[in-house]
């Protein structure tokens, strides 16, 4: 029989080690769950995931259940770091790997993928295909303007001319839009649009920015698609910055947002009255945004946010919304031309939002970003 104190005290100490003390899958700090057919430490929320892989994973607690000497002497002999040399030996640079905070279905794919399917052993590269091939087509429910109606619409994206297109009927001949690389950013958005498969797709059209909201049923769908988005948009940054290394790129291929939310805000006199808006806040093009509400497809304004040395800065309000504001917790950003007031409901709210703010001026500007200020100014 096994000794059960001797082998948890193994087990724990084999966790506390480099590479074991976090999640094989998300990253998550001190997992205390395990896949001994695996050889992985895993958390609680991956640990669920493998549980619907029984043919491939069998997960325990390392604290709380039984395990007997064979199986811990997997786990000494495997572990992470050995695990992810054979199931992550060959995982494309623009594939996605999903963090702790990350959505369900990306971390459920990101587990199935790698341990389900073998896509990243090297013995099943011809699924890669699937994000890489010349042509990506798939059909998603798109909403529309009405009422959060989500209705089918064909997605094809070409690597060709770096373009994602969407048609009404199969047989269109004329897309509805084509969306251009240059642009693009997707992003998971389950919560916003009330499917647990939801992906916002962003992009600028004549100067502003236009979202469109989709999703598929099927899990292995759409983020075979954000995945194969990520493919087309590293192979167009590679195209036009030939003399950057790859790892410099990969932060641009799609970028999270850094702080949504609404806040009210006021007109450039500061007399107006203030007005409720949906705010996004995005360090991919340091543009905060502003829509009526968080399904909009089309933005009402944006404003590039610079640096402090380019005359940026973002501090507490000190008045108050008297103006048809209900809100008290206010915000001033300066830019060069103008000054931004806006109030938040909750202090929380205020300090989030400063703080984004705080992390977008301090980071340096590239070319991209110079020419981005200039186009938003022109366009005023």
């Amino acid at each position: 029989m096994a000794n059960q104190e001797r082998n948890n005290k193994i087990l724990l100490d084999l966790v506390r080690q480099p590479d074991n003390n976090e999640c094989a899958d998300c990253g998550a700090p001190d997992p205390d769950w395990a896949s001994y057919t695996l050889g992985v430490f895993v958390c609680l929320n991956c640990s669920g995931m493998h549980r619907n892989l029984p043919a491939v994973s069998k997960v325990k607690s390392i604290r709380l259940d039984h395990w007997d000497d064979t199986l811990v002497k997997f786990m000494r002999e495997t572990g992470n770091s050995a695990a992810k040399a054979v199931y992550e030996k060959c995982v494309p640079a623009f594939f996605y790997r999903p963090q702790e905070k990350d959505c369900v279905v990306l971390k459920d794919q990101w587990i199935r993928a790698k341990y389900e399917r073998r896509e990243f052993t090297g013995e099943n590269n011809y699924i890669q295909q699937t994000y890489t091939s010349d042509l990506f087509e798939s059909t998603l429910w798109k909403k529309g303007k009405d009422n959060r109606q989500f209705l089918k619409r064909i997605f094809s994206l070409s690597k060709k001319d770096f373009t994602l297109k969407y048609f009404i009927k199969e047989d269109s001949k004329t897309p509805k839009a084509v969306i251009s690389m240059k642009d693009l950013n997707a992003v998971f958005q389950p919560e916003k649009i009330g499917n647990a498969h939801g992906l916002q797709i962003s992009y600028v059209q004549d100067e502003r920015t236009r979202n469109l909201f989709v999703y598929h049923e099927d899990g292995k769908v759409i983020v075979s698609l954000f995945n194969a988005l990520r493919a087309t948009r590293l192979l167009y940054l590679r195209k036009i910055n030939p003399a950057l290394h790859e790892n410099d790129l990969i932060p641009h291929i799609t970028g999270e947002c850094l702080k949504e939310g609404y806040m009210e805000k006021t007109g450039p006199t500061q007399r107006e009255p203030f007005k409720k808006r949906w705010f996004t806040l995005c360090s991919l093009n340091r543009k905060l945004l502003y829509f009526k509400s968080p399904l909009d497809a089309t933005e009402l304004g944006a404003v590039f946010i610079g640096t402090e040395s380019h005359s940026y800065s973002v501090s507490e309000y000190s008045g108050r919304s008297t103006r048809g504001g209900r809100w008290h917790c206010g915000i001033t950003l300066q830019t060069p031309g103008r000054q931004f007031v806006f109030m938040c409901e909750q202090e929380q709210e205020q300090i989030e939002w400063m703080e984004a703010f705080r992390k977008v001026i301090s980071q340096p500007m590239t070319p991209e970003d110079y020419a981005n200020e200039a186009n938003l100014r022109r366009g005023k």
